[in-house]
């Protein structure tokens, strides 16, 4: 069978490495999305550089196919390969006819569940093992490179004929519950609808959630793998899918509550993510900012520091434009000053992109925020520190003093 978009040659060199491994014979298949794609007569390239991205699985160790694979290609066609002995896969950057082709090897594994949400037990096995062992069955068909066989063991090509996504297991969400998002993923992106079965399994998995865990890492804590798991599936939806109908679909799913209640019932993610993209923001921060406690679901999460650092930056903010804003204060001296504002928004320990995300997520009136972002940040005291100094002001604390109160009486000058 050809692959669009794939050098004959590397079709060719992939066959015969295939034929060429044993005895006992290695069987090797191309998997996952490239068969899928390939089904639905589309072409599966790597999202971020824009060529063929092929997942391969062979019976026995990935390394001994790339190196047969070598041998059968021009020198200097394999350009780089890196082998990740812990998990059995190798990473392929191939120069084929001009064109560049990525390939990720993996050895054919089986793989149980201890507990749920934890990391799976994994061994070595077969290709059928490897196919049972996945997500959705439109994701289990394998086309054998030897032979030229299409493998279909779960019904995969009737589900793509359906246009739905089949969960594979009874237990798969319970196993793992970021394949969820996952579906939601390519829900939007092949425009296929969750089978009624899955649907229910969805349903049940979520009506117990959270569950009780017992990960043996913290009690009723769920397990660290897991938070990881959602962070990179959530990545990978904002960064790489139409991700207004991928969140619409999982929120329509009850999916959202994987991170949070409160995300569940939002209505205003897609707002927030909106403005949150134009403002050059990670829209994860903007997505979890929505959470009952944001700080908290960042840390289940593990989001990087700098995203945590900005919300947790963001929410003191928020509890100072409060205090700003509250009547009390209003009645003792009217409504907030340009100055007082400013002095709330530049407080120590603050940041730019903190305003932004307050006026991306509506913290406070919009009016006061975009004139600071806009101008009021940007006025300075009417005399610079080397001016003052001439004229006696001794460097210090005293030197700066002055300088804010010059910029105070400039900002007077502003109207809100």
């Amino acid at each position: 069978m050809d692959v669009p978009g794939i050098p004959e040659a590397l079709v060719g060199a992939l066959a015969a490495a295939a034929r060429a491994g044993g005895p006992p014979p290695q069987r090797v298949a191309l998997v996952g999305g490239a068969v899928r794609d390939l089904l639905l007569h589309r072409v599966h390239n790597d999202p971020w550089r824009g060529v063929p991205d092929l997942d391969l699985v062979a019976e026995g160790p990935a390394i001994d196919l790339v190196r047969r694979l070598e041998a059968l290609l021009p020198p200097g066609a394999l350009r780089a390969a890196q082998e990740h002995g812990a998990y059995g896969t190798v990473e392929v950057e191939l120069r084929l006819e001009g064109q560049t082709v990525l390939l990720d090897v993996a050895t054919a594994r089986c793989e149980t569940y201890p507990q749920p949400g934890e990391n799976p037990k994994v061994v070595p096995g077969l290709l059928a093992d490897d196919l049972a062992r996945r997500d959705f069955s439109i994701n289990a068909i394998a086309l054998d490179l030897a032979s030229g066989e299409l493998l279909d063991p779960h019904g995969g090509q009737a589900d793509l004929q359906r246009r739905q996504l089949r969960l594979l297991h009874p237990h798969s969400l319970h196993d793992d519950p970021s394949r969820l998002v996952r579906g939601a993923r390519y829900a939007a992106r092949l425009g296929f609808r969750l089978e009624p079965g899955s649907r229910e399994q969805a349903r049940r998995t979520l009506e117990a959630w959270p569950w009780a865990w017992h990960s043996g890492e913290r009690p009723g804590q769920a397990p660290a793998a897991l938070g990881t798991r959602l962070r990179m599936e959530f990545e990978l939806l904002l960064l790489r899918e139409p991700w207004p109908a991928a969140l619409a679909i999982l929120q329509d799913w009850g999916g959202l509550a994987l991170l949070d209640a409160r995300l569940q019932a939002d209505r205003h993610w897609r707002r927030r993510l909106h403005w949150a993209g134009r403002a050059g923001l990670p829209l994860m921060v903007a997505l979890v900012a929505g959470a009952a406690d944001p700080l908290a679901l960042a840390e289940r999460l593990q989001l990087p520091h700098r995203q945590h650092r900005l919300l947790a930056q963001w929410l003191e903010l928020r509890q100072r434009l409060a205090e700003l804003q509250q009547p009390a204060a209003e009645a003792n001296g009217g409504p907030p000053t340009v100055a007082a504002w400013c002095a709330a928004l530049e407080a120590p320990g603050g940041s730019p992109e903190a305003v932004l995300l307050a006026l991306v997520t509506g913290t406070a009136p919009r009016r006061p925020l975009l004139r600071w972002w806009l101008r009021w940040r940007h006025l300075k005291a009417p005399d610079t520190a080397a001016e003052l100094i001439a004229r006696g002001v001794k460097p210090g604390p005293a030197l700066g003093e002055e300088l804010r109160r010059l910029r105070e009486r400039r900002l007077a000058q502003e109207r809100l």
